[in-house]
């Protein structure tokens, strides 16, 4: 093994001198009319290298040599010369794959020592960055199964380290990472279930959620792990809520998300209060989307959202909503009138297979009458609501003019005349 890691180190370097002569002979030479003196050049000049490439070779030949068969520390060291190597070059990166760096780095990070660990897995980041190969390397080496399985265990850098990592190896396919088979999903969801874990740490796994759930194969284990509870209880942390939603927004046109959404008793009653964060817009946009993908042909989506207040918060949204969540607010508004007059035709919204079971059944005029007055009813208080925080607004614009006038007329006239 020993003499296969060195032949294959020497080849490298002697293919990398001979190119640096190559190049030096095929630089152009200086007339020999002009510069008399400087015709002639001396031989070690010829053949030398750069003392900044002789130093590189001579880190990356010992760093490598110490992280196959250096003992514990040696290889902590290694690793973390490593991580320094592969953010600054991006050749590099390759060549630490063709010395087959990585398989040894993937063995580290199941390391019972926390700073054998952590090393590793910065450097595995530092490897994967621009290169889908590597990253293949990594899912093939076993990475997946090197998780920690106790996330409690983990301090918050290292918890940081293993979700940047998942981040990046997100991007693969499904073939070349599997999800389903892997502790990917149960640490990822750890993670963001954790009270101990902070927000940025929870960003990050949100953004590899996302990605995951780009691939459809990926729906089924997303869901069996819990994803869908997972991201309804973080989607009401304004912090993390658009991420949340995003993901939302992707499980719930397939059968088994939206089936895991309506079985969930925080639905919709936590995505009718996101339609009140003006200071959300995306958010807002979000919900919408998510509301009208789970009262498409059910009546009992729409009759729970009923229930919970959606009609007057649709009718603000209307009126004080960016435009796209409008037009899905309104959308909304129409599956809501009189369910004898509902005809679910092909609209702006995905389209599902399912037949609603109260669709067509008959309705006394009594309480088609009663229907009627409600719905006028809320319509205006939702009017006099809207037009009292307008007017509310408008007070608090005029007020504020009025101290900034004062203050420019009083600093203005404290001042003297210039002529």
């Amino acid at each position: 093994m020993k003499l296969h890691f060195f032949t294959r180190i020497r080849s490298l370097l002697k293919s990398k001198t001979s190119s640096l002569k190559r190049n030096h002979q095929s630089s152009p030479e200086i007339s020999s009319a002009q510069h008399d003196s400087e015709n002639v050049v001396a031989p070690p000049e010829i053949i030398s290298k750069p003392p900044e490439d002789q130093n590189e070779e001579v880190v990356l030949q010992k760093t490598v040599k110490k992280l196959h068969f250096g003992s514990l520390e040696e290889k902590e060291k290694a690793a973390i010369e490593i991580e320094k190597l592969a953010r600054e070059d991006k050749n590099t990166r390759n060549l630490m794959a063709e010395l087959g760096v990585l398989q040894v780095l993937v063995s580290m990070v199941g390391s019972d020592i926390a700073g054998q660990q952590i090393a590793a897995v910065r450097a595995l980041i530092q490897l994967s960055h621009g290169s889908n190969t590597n990253k293949a390397l990594m899912a093939n080496a076993g990475i997946c199964s090197k998780l920690p399985k106790n996330v409690e265990v983990l301090d918050q850098l290292t918890r940081h380290g293993f979700a940047e990592l998942l981040l990046s190896l997100s991007s693969l396919t499904n073939a070349q990472l599997p999800v389903a088979s892997s502790l990917i999903l149960p640490f990822l969801m750890d993670t963001m279930n954790s009270d101990s874990t902070d927000m940025k740490c929870k960003e990050i796994c949100l953004a590899t959620i996302n990605n995951l759930c780009m691939v459809l194969e990926n729906i089924a284990p997303l869901v069996i792990n819990g994803a869908v509870q997972t991201l309804i209880s973080l989607m009401l942390v304004k912090d993390l809520a658009e991420k949340a939603l995003a993901s939302l927004g992707q499980l719930v046109v397939t059968q088994m998300g939206k089936k895991a959404m309506e079985e969930c008793l925080a639905v919709p009653k936590s995505l009718i209060e996101i339609l009140t964060w003006e200071d959300k817009p995306k958010c807002q946009e979000y919900s919408a989307y998510i509301l009208m993908v789970l009262a498409h042909q059910s009546w009992s989506q729409r009759e729970k959202m009923a229930k919970a207040g959606i009609v007057p918060v649709l009718l603000e949204v209307t009126l004080l909503g960016s435009p796209l969540v409008q037009k899905r607010a309104v959308k909304l508004l129409q599956w809501f009138k009189d369910e004898r007059n509902v005809r679910m035709g092909p609209h702006s919204g995905p389209q599902t297979s399912r037949v609603s079971s109260g669709m067509g059944s008959p309705m006394s005029p009594r309480s088609g009458e009663e229907g009627k007055k409600m719905m006028k009813n809320l319509v205006k208080q939702s009017l006099y609501k809207n037009m009292e925080m307008i007017t509310r607004r408008g007070n608090v614009n005029m007020e504020k003019e009025a101290c900034r006038l004062k203050s420019l007329i009083i600093s203005t006239s404290s001042k003297s005349l210039t002529y």
